[in-house]
């Protein structure tokens, strides 16, 4: 299990302050072992590759004077945050496609999670243009973490959302992952796990097609099925009742809610990287969540995933 010490920060243009790389200092200071935390930055401007009248040389040399001004104003912003007992560098580069960019990074450096700051999207800007988030959810190898609020609470607690009714390899591969990771990311961030499941609602369809059927009787046996699943997990993983929640309901709104009751600082998800028309129109359950919970998402790939942008891959 990754323990990650090699942090891939994304840097956020627009604003001095920088969350992302709060956290990543905070990961980097609770680590046992040497950590490097790298500040990252894409950039471009399409009218330094429109300028005829230059010379590739030139264009060349107004890129290089764009890029070291944004490295200097990365040091600057990142002063406030980093310390000498934490290896600390800044990179920027040129190139047209932030996220390919910000992947390639994370190959060539082999970095173990990549933290970056996000908004609240709109809906429609989320399906139609498909931002820098969703890009980096789906295809980034590396665990992602979203950062959005720079602040810390004490005593934090941290969810990780189990999909235990599930019998699928992937899923069950899953479950372990977002388990040790919830625990590990708590003994060093000082938090309290849990694990939260949501079991689904007894289709209104069925009742109409099947007389017969009763839905209390079916709503029992898949509840009875959910708390028998997660009482497996977290005895296999060592962790008490109190911190387990199942409850009917779509992932979409239980997670979110038992975030906000628990007033949760980071909430733990699986995605399985979903490309093409499936992801625009159905899209992960945690890109569902994202828009709805008011803290930190680390989204964890299943085992195994390989990026579409990986550079090893044979055309």
């Amino acid at each position: 299990m990754s323990i990650y010490n090699k942090i891939l920060v994304v840097a956020d243009i627009n604003h001095d302050a920088q969350p992302a790389l709060a956290r990543a200092m905070q990961l980097a200071r609770k680590s046992k072992s040497k950590s490097h935390v790298q500040f990252f930055l894409s950039i471009y401007d399409f009218s330094y590759e429109m300028t005829s009248m230059l010379s590739v040389d030139e264009r060349d040399a107004m890129r290089r004077g764009v890029i070291h001004q944004r490295e200097q104003w990365m040091t600057k912003v990142a002063a406030q945050y980093i310390d000498d007992s934490i290896e600390f560098s800044v990179k920027v580069v040129w190139h047209n496609r932030p996220y390919e960019a910000i992947i390639a990074e994370v190959f060539g450096g082999g970095h173990d999670i990549l933290i970056k700051g996000t908004r609240k999207h709109d809906i429609l800007e989320s399906v139609i243009f498909t931002p820098t988030d969703w890009h980096l959810l789906r295809k980034a190898p590396c665990p992602v973490l979203l950062i959005k609020n720079s602040d810390w609470p004490d005593n934090p607690n941290i969810l990780a959302s189990v999909h235990v009714g599930s019998e699928n390899d992937t899923h069950l591969d899953l479950n372990d992952c977002m388990v040790e990771q919830v625990k590990n990311l708590s003994e060093r961030l000082g938090a309290t796990p849990y694990l939260v499941n949501a079991y689904p609602v007894t289709p209104a369809n069925i009742t109409i097609e099947l007389p017969e059927f009763d839905p209390a009787t079916y709503t029992d046996a898949v509840r009875g099925h959910h708390l028998t699943s997660m009482k497996a997990l977290r005895q296999k993983h060592g962790i008490d009742e109190e911190f387990t929640v199942v409850e009917q309901g779509l992932p979409e709104d239980i997670i979110p809610e038992t975030a906000s009751k628990l007033n949760a600082a980071m909430v733990i998800l699986g995605t399985t990287g979903r490309t093409g028309l499936s992801a625009v129109f159905i899209g992960n359950t945690a890109e569902h969540v994202i828009d709805k919970i008011n803290c930190d998402v680390l989204a964890l790939k299943p085992k195994g995933y390989v990026s579409p942008l990986d550079p090893n891959q044979t055309a």
